[in-house]
């Protein structure tokens, strides 16, 4: 319990004293006046709490929705992921393709370079030829050699193959040229569509391993708030289940007063001179007694539990110790300190198995807590009588070894314990 916890209340200090004997006792109507008084204060200190609970459970409901949005934002960067990995897929596969492509047109424009320059060779050789033997000149020369008209035809045509031969070759060579200048153009472009891709590709990876990122940080963000969550309505239920404990022993103090002054009343008439006693002895075991049952000392308090005393009160290597450990290593009983209510029997992830006896002493309450036991015998509300077995020393909640961790507060407890006092010098310890 990290909040503050529901203190015990000092409303038992006047009705538990005349219930379980003790010292001087106030008259009948003060006596149940005090405890409604302070039965009353404790429904204010309620009220308090339930307007606590309710702030908390606004809050509560805040982190549900909060918890919500995250649950939601999760689910679209799942989304988003999925997307971005098809499309990455994607993109891998037309890089592939295109380096496919431009290896193709690579080898495409090696055989156009290899035409081209066979041409080049060609063209050179003719334009070679051209200048040595006078161009066009050499051709009217051909055909001013005809011997016959027929000769002069054949020689025509044959000029006029040559040419055209000629045109063809510088065609398909001027051809080439663009067809390479354009198949360089289109590599060129695709090689700069490749980079860009690749870029893509980079920033798509960088993008997904932000958006994991963020997923494992709102991931961590949920458990921490659930935990939140989870711890504040534990807390909660711990204030509730305590103030209704304490509840519930300020209405039996009430009602046990209540029947403590009818029997006194009807005592009084069937014999006047008849002085109420109590025997602070009766009704002390909860089964037969055990020679590890420390003997019930004169006195208000007696020893709690039989052993030696392991730890003392005050500082130690752990922090402070608000107790007394008394260990043994038999199955050892555990007792009441003196008469009390019980105001809560139950589980505690420290305390263990423990027990919380709140006690009305000389107008003074207080408080005393068993920790650690393997059985509790008694439940919350319950009336002990002192040296009344109330459980069996154990090594449960934070504990090493069997023993057990017995305190003293001179007053409520509270979760900082500072109404904690050492117990030596008040109640018989070994």
């Amino acid at each position: 319990m990290k909040k503050s916890v529901i203190t015990i209340t000092a409303a038992l200090a006047v009705g538990l004293g005349t219930i379980f004997g003790g010292v001087s006792v106030k008259t009948e109507a003060a006596s149940i006046s005090s405890l409604k008084g302070e039965q009353n204060k404790i429904h204010e200190k309620r009220s308090n709490i339930q307007s606590g609970i309710n702030q908390a459970n606004d809050k509560i409901n805040t982190l549900k929705g909060q918890q919500a949005d995250v649950k939601s934002e999760m689910k679209r960067l799942d989304f988003a992921i999925e997307d971005t990995t098809t499309k990455i897929a994607d993109k891998s596969k037309k890089i592939t393709d295109t380096k496919a492509e431009v290896s193709k047109l690579q080898a495409e424009t090696k055989v156009i370079k290899e035409r081209i320059n066979k041409r080049n060779v060609l063209l050179k050789d003719r334009a070679r030829s051209y200048q040595e033997n006078g161009g066009m000149v050499n051709y009217l020369d051909v055909l001013m050699g005809s011997t016959s008209f027929s000769d002069f035809i054949d020689r025509a045509n044959a000029v006029a193959t040559i040419v055209q031969a000629d045109q063809e070759i510088i065609k398909r060579h001027e051809a080439d040229k663009q067809e390479l200048a354009q198949k360089q153009a289109k590599v060129e472009k695709d090689l700069a569509s490749l980079e860009q891709m690749l870029a893509e590709l980079k920033t798509m990876n960088q993008q997904l391993n932000v958006q994991k990122k963020e997923k494992d940080k709102m991931l961590a963000s949920l458990k921490d708030q659930e935990e939140e969550v989870h711890e504040g309505m534990m807390e909660l239920k711990e204030e509730e289940q305590l103030l209704a404990a304490q509840e519930a022993a300020i209405q039996k103090a009430i009602q046990m007063e209540k029947a403590a002054q009818a029997r006194a009343a009807a005592e009084a008439k069937a014999e006047a001179k008849r002085s109420r006693t109590t025997n602070s002895n009766s009704g002390n075991d909860s089964g037969p007694k055990s020679d590890s049952t420390p003997n019930v000392t004169s006195g208000v308090w007696t020893q709690p539990a039989s052993g030696y005393r392991s730890s003392g009160f005050g500082g130690r290597g752990d922090g402070n110790h608000y107790g007394v450990d008394i260990a043994n290593g038999t199955k050892v009983p555990i007792v009441a300190a003196a008469n009390g209510v019980v105001i809560r029997s139950y589980y505690s992830s420290t305390y263990g198995n423990c027990i919380f006896v709140s006690h009305s002493i000389n107008g003074q309450v207080y408080t005393t807590v068993y920790a650690h036991m393997t059985q509790r015998y008694v439940g919350s509300g319950a009336s002990v009588k002192k040296g009344q077995k109330i459980g069996l020393m154990g090594n449960t909640g934070a504990s090493r070894g069997q023993h057990l961790h017995f305190e003293l507060h001179k007053g409520p407890w509270t979760q900082d314990k500072r109404y904690a006092i050492n117990p030596v010098g008040i109640v018989p310890l070994p």
